[in-house]
């Protein structure tokens, strides 16, 4: 598998450091480049926690409605279980900075292989989001990605969605193709 992956579309790059396979699913660690005005959307996770450390530049993260937290370098701030977040690039250059996991996910390094495979597929919009509803529902459930709000409403449907394309073989399709 790799362990550097490009998103052309948003043109970040991930480096898998330690995957969850590598700790016995303890933690997986990642590092993150990061263009300016790149983000996530808001979001939170059941399953793990996500420990920010900002390596180059500023590190923005939007916490719940409304805190707003700048990290300067070797700087890191702890998303728990359950928690709203999203990141971002406030400034005018790349950022570089490291995400860890606990417990591991290979899930969650699989979606984000997927995604960025994906992209370099043609097969996401402008924004790196699959056109495809059933890619788009895999990688939700598979990432343990979770909107708030009205959006989430959505996810029981993705759920089922990703369960049937788990049955069909899609899902195995999508981690054949991007993920060995």
């Amino acid at each position: 598998m790799k362990r550097k992956i490009f998103n052309p579309v948003i043109r970040d790059t991930t480096t898998f450091l330690q995957t969850a396979e590598e700790t016995n699913g303890v933690f997986s660690y990642i590092e993150v480049t990061l263009r300016p005005g790149g983000q996530t959307p808001l979001h939170y996770h059941k399953n793990f926690t996500e420990t920010f450390t900002a390596e180059e530049g500023e590190l923005g993260l939007h916490l719940g409605a409304g805190k707003k937290i700048l990290l300067s370098p070797g700087e890191t701030c702890t998303v728990p279980i359950g928690q709203t977040h999203n990141f971002f690039n406030p400034g005018n250059e790349e950022i570089r900075f490291k995400v860890l996991t606990q417990p591991g996910s290979a899930g969650f390094e699989n979606a984000l292989r997927i995604l960025y495979g994906l992209a370099g597929d043609g097969l996401t919009d402008e924004r790196a989001v699959p056109k495809k509803f059933v890619d788009l529902a895999v990688v939700a459930v598979m990432s343990d990605m979770h909107l708030p709000g009205v959006q989430g409403l959505l996810y029981p449907l993705m759920r089922w969605i990703a369960n049937r394309a788990r049955r069909n073989g899609t899902e195995q399709y999508l981690l054949d193709r991007y993920c060995r």
